[in-house]
């Protein structure tokens, strides 16, 4: 008898027009961030919300330099899903990358399978 392997749906982005495999799903909480590293060396904050709906941004916060939007705030203002930095708080809408504080201000977003 031979047992079929189990299959695991990985988390995909869209980097450049190529579908790469980030991580599992369950690696992703709602309301939580997880940095993943790119193949091109960038990183990405993939997030989750309550609904199950992914989202992926650079990591890097553009006002420090640092990588770590992967551990900020999710919220929502508007009715749009964003993340707060935790260094500065500055707000990136997850599905635009636009800074909800300084409008010349963005992040990369990824398209996320």
């Amino acid at each position: 008898m031979t047992i079929a392997p189990e299959l695991t749906t990985l988390v995909q982005l869209d980097v450049d027009g190529e579908l790469v495999a980030v991580c599992e799903p369950s690696r992703l909480s709602s309301g939580r961030g997880v940095a993943v590293l790119l193949p091109d060396g960038r990183q990405a904050a993939v997030f989750m919300d309550r609904t199950g709906h992914v989202y992926a941004i650079d990591n890097t916060d553009p006002f420090t330099g640092a990588s770590v939007l992967s551990r900020g705030l999710l919220g929502s203002a508007e009715g749009r899903p964003f993340v707060a930095s935790p260094l500065l708080k500055q707000r990136f809408d997850l599905e635009t990358g636009r800074c909800l504080d300084d409008d010349g201000v963005a992040v990369r977003t990824y398209a996320a399978r």
